[in-house]
């Protein structure tokens, strides 16, 4: 499976999730997630990594919460929990509050709001653990390579980590050694460093050695004629982009948007890739299966999008006052077209088991 249909689909349940703010739909959106998660990694270190996201995201929900106890809401509510002792500020911080009345509008607001986040995350980490971070680098347009490189390092760091987190846990649980406390945090944070600082110094040695940051000779016209197409398609792109957000500017905003990005496109990515000295080897090939996974994803953010339309109301359900989140159907079977990758895309191979 080409790495790239794993990352359009996770976009397409991320674009859905930042449609909606109701529990049930981001739910159903984990849901989806994880089940397609688990029916097609495989066990490299990076697809183990959709546990950690989830965690993150439960953290990004309880902070959310935190802040919205702590620092208060603008959200108007009748029906009082509690009451903090408020700090009192100066005139300078008007519309700033420390304490005080915290309500149940407010704090459903917040949970509403951190489940959102958590979402986008999950929906993140559900294609860190998909997609193999090398084939998606290979698949990157030359002029993009080296930036690919850094992304693709930052992504990797993560997984390793709690590979590596992992296995020493487990060791220090086979030695009958406690796994928890700061002490043990400690015992456990200095291993994961060094091999962190290995890593990244055998990353650097094999990089040098392939020959990473070597530059083609690119005629003077070339560079200019690519620097030119650049910047004038990022700036087509700001003012197309203003052109759609203004109703009045419709009429010149799509064109604008569309001659900036193919002449960034132009520019950037075909004229800048000849600079990049590199060969592919065995090309990853887009395939029907790649096209129904990331056509899977494709329509989910789009039928989200019109739902967001047609029934705004249940993709937000109020706080003020407060009502129980109902779950709509025609969103809720469109978030369903998400898991095709599950039946459709290669099942990841099973270690082989040597007969007695």
């Amino acid at each position: 499976m080409h790495a790239g249909a794993w990352w359009l689909w996770a976009l397409g349940l991320a674009v859905a999730a930042s449609r909606t703010t109701n529990p049930l739909l981001l739910g159903l959106i984990v849901g989806v997630a994880g089940y397609v998660v688990a029916a097609r990694r495989t066990d490299a270190p990076w697809a183990r990594s959709y546990g950690a996201f989830v965690k993150l995201g439960l953290v990004v929900i309880a902070v959310r919460v935190l802040f919205s106890v702590v620092l208060g809401s603008p959200i108007p509510g009748t029906h009082t929990l509690l009451t903090l002792p408020e700090v009192p500020l100066p005139d300078w911080a008007k519309g700033i509050r420390v304490g005080g009345r915290v309500s149940a509008e407010q704090l459903v607001f917040a949970l509403y709001d951190g489940a959102k986040l958590a979402t986008l995350l999950i929906c993140v980490g559900a294609a860190n653990s998909l997609a193999n971070p090398a084939r998606l680098l290979k698949s990157l347009p030359g002029a993009l390579y080296e930036a690919g490189v850094a992304v693709v390092v930052a992504m990797t760091f993560a997984p390793n980590m709690v590979a590596d987190v992992v296995r020493l846990r487990t060791a220090r649980r086979l030695r009958g050694r406690p796994t928890g406390g700061i002490k043990a945090l400690v015992q456990i944070g200095l291993p994961v460093l060094e091999g962190a600082l290995e890593r990244s110094v055998a990353v650097a040695a094999s990089m040098d050695a392939r020959g990473y940051g070597r530059t083609a000779q690119v005629p003077p016209a070339v560079r200019h004629t690519t620097t030119a197409l650049t910047l004038g398609g990022l700036l087509g792109v700001c003012v197309g982009s203003y052109g759609l957000l203004d109703p009045t500017s419709l009429a010149y905003g799509v064109p604008l948007l569309v001659a900036g990005l193919a002449a960034a496109a132009a520019g950037g990515l075909w004229l800048g890739g000849r600079r990049s000295v590199r060969t592919r080897y065995r090309p990853d090939r887009w395939g029907p299966r790649a096209w129904l996974v990331a056509g899977s994803g494709a329509a989910v953010a789009a039928l989200m999008i019109r739902a967001s339309v047609y029934a705004p109301e249940a993709l937000h359900p109020g706080v003020v006052p407060l009502t129980a989140p109902t779950l709509p159907l025609l969103p809720a079977a469109s978030i369903l077209i998400g898991l095709l990758p599950a039946f459709v895309a290669p099942a990841p191979a099973q270690p082989s088991q040597e007969k007695p």
